[in-house]
């Protein structure tokens, strides 16, 4: 808030915004005339909407909250933050008049603020006394783990049986039967509860149609099966860290086992991918002092986006905790100190050369790996025939950029922002190409979405 020297950026609002058409919505509401009662105070934003209604909507904001912000707003909709919270939101950074500060807020904004906050220190002191469920059968634990392991061993024996089918009868067959064969044998794995196997089946149905050279990349995807199907077939000859990397392709549940990290962790990226049961989002963070990137997975039910909300460009002081396994990011987020703040600093970034040898050698560790996260530092965008690619201002390489890449608007933004100069950019480079999540002009300037 204004008062306590915390002012969102546009773009840093827009960034919370469950899809595109939200965003759309939203920043058409982010001018005064559809407002009025407008206020903010320790941390809280709130203010009257008119709709197409009598009443006008209530919409407050709690951005005080150490896990991110939260929202309240009297309007049907079932997206959070909701068009008419990311509308005020914008009014509030773009505008400091529109939205008085020092305000007094309604009963209906503050009784909602006390009934949130008073749950939360209730939680801190129940964690503080150590009140917990009561411990779980560790034998009726084992178990369950056992029959779960008898029922990944039997699903990746009837895979390795389906891949020797196909490479037996030729690939040919692969594109004859298109989704069908891939579908039926994604849904074998779902009942030998391996999702991560089954998702790695179903994106094989694609391969076929992918364009020229689509056999020899479905062999390679095949390959990296057959790979992880004998890693957990032979998991009990396998380094401990290398297992947990296998289990965890596999889909199998584990637990963050690592010592906490405090850090004042900067949001680089965060965005959402959906299918029809489950929306997952994905929070990159870098430590100011531990120099390491993390990601943070959050989910939801299908339509409805996850709770954890960071907006990119700000700093989180917090504590994370690694999931184990060799080559791993993924961390789960511990105990947060305060709510998110702006943050002048930026990772360091590296070339395109050194980013590409960073993702070599991170398969060592993890061959199913897709991708790790880079900050390329003065690249320029520069398109390449039909493609697009990054150039190293410095030097005569370059990344090119993935097929998701080329087709989202932060592409363009992307190009704006550079116009012919330099840019650090942060991503995701792996083997289908780089895909830029944001950037920041050359000397200063605030961190922009592309995603």
């Amino acid at each position: 808030m204004t008062e306590q020297g915390v002012r969102w950026t546009t773009e840093q609002v827009l960034a919370l915004a469950p899809d595109a058409a939200s965003r759309k919505a939203g920043s058409r509401l982010g001018a005064a005339g559809p407002w009025s009662g407008t206020g903010s105070a320790e941390g809280t934003v709130w203010g009257l909407c008119k709709g197409s209604g009598s009443k006008p909507y209530q919409t407050v904001v709690d951005l005080a909250g150490a896990a991110g912000p939260a929202y309240r707003c009297s309007c049907p909709s079932r997206k959070f933050p909701c068009k008419h919270a990311l509308g005020l939101l914008l009014l509030w950074a773009g505008d400091e008049g529109a939205v008085p500060a020092g305000a007094q807020p309604p009963d209906w904004a503050g009784q909602w603020l006390a009934d949130r906050r008073g749950r939360a220190a209730a939680k801190e002191t129940r964690a503080g006394a150590g009140a917990a469920p009561g411990p779980a059968d560790p034998d009726a634990a084992r178990r369950r783990s056992e029959r779960r392991a008898e029922r990944v061993t039997a699903g990746t024996t009837e895979l390795e049986q389906r891949l020797t089918d196909l490479l037996r009868g030729g690939l040919a067959a692969a594109e004859q039967t298109g989704y069908a064969l891939w579908d039926e044998t994604a849904a074998r794995m779902v009942d030998a509860q391996a999702p991560g196997l089954a998702a790695r089946v179903r994106e094989l149905g694609a391969v076929p149609a992918s364009g020229a050279g689509w056999p020899a990349r479905l062999l390679e995807e095949c390959a990296l099966l057959h790979l992880l199907d004998q890693g957990w077939l032979h998991r009990d000859r396998l380094p401990q860290a290398l297992a947990a990397t296998v289990r965890a392709r596999l889909g199998l549940p584990a637990a963050p086992d690592g010592p906490p990290v405090r850090d004042r962790w900067l949001v680089l990226a965060q965005y959402d991918t959906a299918d029809p049961k489950l929306t997952t989002r994905r929070t990159w963070l870098h430590g100011a002092a531990s120099g390491g990137t993390r990601l943070l997975l959050s989910y939801g039910a299908a339509g409805r986006a996850p709770e954890l909300s960071l907006p990119v460009g700000l700093a989180l002081d917090a504590e994370l905790t690694a999931y184990p396994g060799s080559g791993q990011v993924r961390s789960a987020l511990g105990e947060r100190f305060a709510p998110p703040a702006p943050a002048a600093f930026r990772p360091p970034g590296v070339t395109t050369a050194e980013a590409a040898a960073r993702y070599g050698a991170a398969l060592r560790d993890d061959p199913w790996l897709d991708a790790v996260p880079v900050t390329l530092d003065r690249v320029v965008p520069v398109p390449d025939g039909d493609r697009w690619q990054l150039a190293d201002a410095d030097s005569d390489t370059a990344l090119p950029l993935s097929r998701a890449a080329r087709s989202r608007p932060g592409l363009w933004r992307l190009v704006a922002l550079s116009g012919g100069a330099p840019v650090t950019v942060f991503g995701e480079c792996g083997h289908r190409g780089f895909t830029p999540l944001t950037a920041w002009p050359e000397e200063t300037g605030e961190a922009v979405p592309l995603c």
